[in-house]
């Protein structure tokens, strides 16, 4: 089985712009990210697909193996689908490129298993730690069934609070996994409503009818969504480094 890795980067990004290349504690984030992945030996191929010069000459800086993509994809799985027209495997696992605290046994969870059914698209989802991350709409939210299968994604918090406080809420974690039926699905499906609202690219497959499970694991990840997460994870390693 042939299952290969790819870190999406862009350097255009509307909330923080460049962050793939900011330095954290003497790595740009790309770097900190590949060299998570690599750990992963189950792994056949790792590239970091990009549409910036700039990170493309870091990646060939560092040894990081990395494909220049079309610069008018709208999400990064369009990218995702560009590659897999490239390079050909049995699973792309997606992880994204602002995940520096990832680590190689929380990616490990999402690959597929002997026996295991077979599943359309994979993502990862924690318990919150934080309840200011909770409201913050940069953390997607998802609500699942017993089997992990996904009921719903929101930036707002689900479910609502209504009857109970007795629970946790789930967290997206920036690890997936598609099939090549799934990525090029979502190529050439328009957005639906709830999408456009949201703008949460998953939603695309549910949707759709299509299904979309989702695995827990215990991880201390952190996207780097905003300067603000920066500043977190630089505390972090700055720990773990000592």
């Amino acid at each position: 089985m042939k299952i290969v890795c790819i870190i999406p980067a862009r350097y255009q990004s509307s909330r923080f712009p460049g962050k793939p290349l900011v330095d954290i504690c003497g790595k740009p984030m790309i770097q900190r990210v590949y060299e998570q992945v690599t750990k992963v030996k189950e792994f056949s191929e790792i590239y970091v697909a990009t549409d910036d010069e700039r990170i493309r000459q870091v990646c060939e800086e560092k040894n990081i193996k990395v494909l220049m993509t079309r610069n008018d994809h709208p999400v990064h799985v369009c990218r995702l689908q560009e590659v897999s027209e490239k390079i050909n495997a049995d699973y792309y696992v997606c992880v994204c490129g602002d995940e520096p605290l990832i680590d190689p046994e929380t990616i490990r969870a999402i690959l597929p298993q002997p026996n295991e059914r077979k599943y359309y698209v994979r993502s990862l989802m924690r318990d919150f730690s934080d309840p200011a991350e909770v409201i913050d709409p940069a953390n997607i939210k998802v609500t699942t069934t017993p089997e992990g299968d996904c009921i719903g994604l929101s930036r707002s918090p689900i479910p609502f609070p209504y009857k109970t406080v007795l629970f946790k809420y789930q967290k997206v974690v920036g690890v997936e996994c598609f099939t090549k039926e799934a990525l090029d699905f979502f190529a050439v499906t328009p957005k639906g409503p709830i999408e456009k609202i949201e703008d949460i690219a998953l939603l695309r497959y549910l949707e759709h009818g299509k299904p979309i499970n989702y695995k827990k694991v215990s991880t201390v990840a952190l996207s780097v969504d905003t300067p603000r997460d920066l500043e977190k994870v630089i505390c972090i390693i700055k720990e773990t480094e000592k």
